[in-house]
């Protein structure tokens, strides 16, 4: 072991967080997470003899450490699992295989959604979280999290007699299927990192309830705040709020590259997604500290469906800056446009009409992962001491600069996982309406079923396929024997 890395192992903390192992080059080889960073860490220079060869193979290419700390085991899982979708080092696909990678999958559109684990998720129209790397530590929250929003783990009985689960407080007996999804909504939240939001809102409902004499609720509430404040102390489930971005490598870099006045603490990436102009969509991605921070996603769907991306990004992102959208969802410090100097020119010219032309924005090219930085308006000129530093080269033109980095760097690694992730939810919201337009193309050809009709057979089974593979009482069930006869022998020809 080289002098300077031993040094750097006398400093490691005592405190959980992730650690980056890197090779001579200086790329990240591995991610890990650990609950005592020193112990993890050093573990790993000690005798081997116990370690597998792609273990000896990895500490043999280990030339330097860094690592993040985070407030709690669980933050380190989150933010260990974001980190590996952004860096993807080599040992990390070597040490795992798909088997110790787990999703956390919710149903909302489901009148009784339940929480399930999967490795392999579907296209189904469910929600899934992860993955995460460390299935023991995710289902042990969810656990604790369940004492508090309680939920199904499986499909709704159907008989009426209550179970274990129902007595000790851990199914949502006595809900609603709207109150059931509410209590849902607020544990996504939980895991996305909206727990202090949560408490507050708790908080509030209960102070209400106590003020109108219904000290029943009130205690209710008051119970599930006491075991909120518990699970504080056990394992807490968020992933930004506690995040020093000061130690994420990527956004120092990126803000000195870029010449900003501040490290970019929320990052929205744009991107278009069509089929020859048809159901055009665009996607907003937010990063928050430089993890993906899903409840501030949005979707736009364009008020034209023209086959010009151009046009698109000028519509959306005049309305992203509209006043009513700013004022709800604040301002990034830095914007990501997929695509090159045209869509970035698009972008530019709507931001500076809308009178924000004062936000860095950037453009990422896709055939050479090439950084595209605007000369004028909301762009500061990029700093070629980094661009050197980081091994690049820079190349001007009259109106924009081009930044070639390696793609081992930091700043390349952040920048395409914003980019891919714009891109994925993008097509992801293209591909939804796509299929329901062609539902209701085919739909709309059974005489009798109306616009009523086709939203009910939708909102019960989802799609097409949903409807074709339900048996006939159960489409009775939703719109009356005489329409599911035609529908039943409608779809089974088609």
């Amino acid at each position: 072991m080289k002098k300077s890395l031993e040094k750097k192992l006398k400093q490691l903390p005592l405190n959980p967080g992730v650690y980056f192992h890197k090779d001579k080059t200086g790329e990240i080889i591995y991610v890990g997470k650990a609950a005592v960073l020193k112990n993890r860490v050093r573990q790993y220079f000690q005798n081997n003899r116990n370690q597998d060869i792609k273990t000896k193979k990895l500490v043999s290419e280990i030339d330097d450490v860094d690592w993040a700390e985070t407030d709690s085991e669980i933050d380190a899982l989150f933010l260990e699992a974001e980190m590996v979708k952004r860096y993807m080092p080599k040992y990390n696909i070597l040490l795992r295989d798909d088997k110790s990678q787990i999703f956390v999958r919710i149903d909302m559109k489901s009148q009784w959604p339940y929480v399930s684990f999967t490795r392999n998720p579907a296209d189904d129209n469910a929600s899934y979280y992860g993955p995460y790397y460390n299935g023991f530590a995710v289902k042990k929250a969810l656990r604790y999290l369940r004492k508090v929003f309680p939920y199904y783990t499986k499909p709704q009985k159907t008989d009426t007699r209550l179970d274990l689960d129902d007595h000790i407080g851990l199914s949502p007996t006595g809900m609603t299927s709207s109150e059931y999804k509410s209590n849902l909504k607020r544990l996504i939240s939980y895991m996305q990192g909206g727990r202090k939001a949560i408490i507050k809102a708790l908080t509030k409902e209960m102070d209400l309830a106590a003020s109108t004499h219904d000290y029943e609720t009130a205690a209710l509430i008051r119970n599930r705040l006491r075991d909120l404040r518990e699970l504080q102390q056990r394992i807490m489930f968020g992933d930004k709020e506690f995040l020093d971005i000061s130690k994420d490598q990527a956004l120092s870099d990126l803000s000195e590259l870029l010449g900003l006045s501040t490290v970019p603490t929320r990052i929205e990436g744009f991107d278009i997604s069509h089929m020859s102009g048809v159901d055009v969509v665009a996607s907003m991605v937010v990063f928050t500290n430089g993890v993906s921070d899903r409840k501030e996603y949005r979707k736009f769907k364009t008020r034209r469906d023209i086959n010009d991306d151009f046009a698109n990004m000028r519509e959306v992102i005049t309305r992203r800056f509209s006043e009513k959208n700013i004022k709800s969802w604040g301002l990034p410090q830095l914007i990501l446009i997929d695509g090159g100097k045209g869509q970035l020119d698009s972008a530019i010219k709507s931001l500076t009409e809308s009178g924000n032309s004062t936000i860095p924005i950037i453009g990422l090219a896709k055939v050479r992962e090439q950084i595209i930085v605007g000369k004028t308006g909301s762009n500061a000129a990029a700093s070629n001491v980094k661009v050197n530093q980081l091994g690049g080269y820079a190349e001007d033109s009259r109106d924009y600069r081009i930044i070639s980095l390696p793609a081992s760097t930091h700043i390349i690694k952040l920048l395409q996982r914003i980019r891919d992730e714009s891109h994925r939810f993008a097509v992801s919201y293209h591909s939804v309406l796509k299929q329901n337009r062609q539902t209701r193309s085919i739909l709309d050809e059974i005489p009798g079923i109306g616009q009523k009709t086709y939203s009910k057979l939708i909102r019960e089974f989802s799609s097409l396929s949903g409807i074709k593979n339900a048996s006939i009482d159960e489409i009775a069930k939703v719109i009356g024997a005489t329409k599911a006869k035609i529908v039943i022998l409608y779809l089974k020809d088609v």
